[in-house]
């Protein structure tokens, strides 16, 4: 059974995801806030310093692709 790959979350891009970014969504007030946006690595830097800025980034963990 093969699995389809995880997609980066950058607006427009389609590329296969190489990393996970855990941010805390300050707009849920349970103990579900964690959430996780998938990048690729062009877009990684971009999307952890979106997160970052704003104070919502937890970290970024390395993705491995279902084979």
């Amino acid at each position: 059974m093969t699995t389809d790959p995880v997609i980066c979350s950058a607006k427009g891009c389609r590329e296969p995801a190489d990393y996970r970014l855990i941010w805390n969504n300050p707009k849920l007030h349970t103990p579900d806030r964690e959430k996780v946006w998938a990048a690729c690595a062009e877009h990684r830097d971009s999307l952890s310093d979106h997160l970052s800025v704003r104070g919502f980034l937890r970290r970024v963990d390395p993705l491995v692709q279902p084979e």
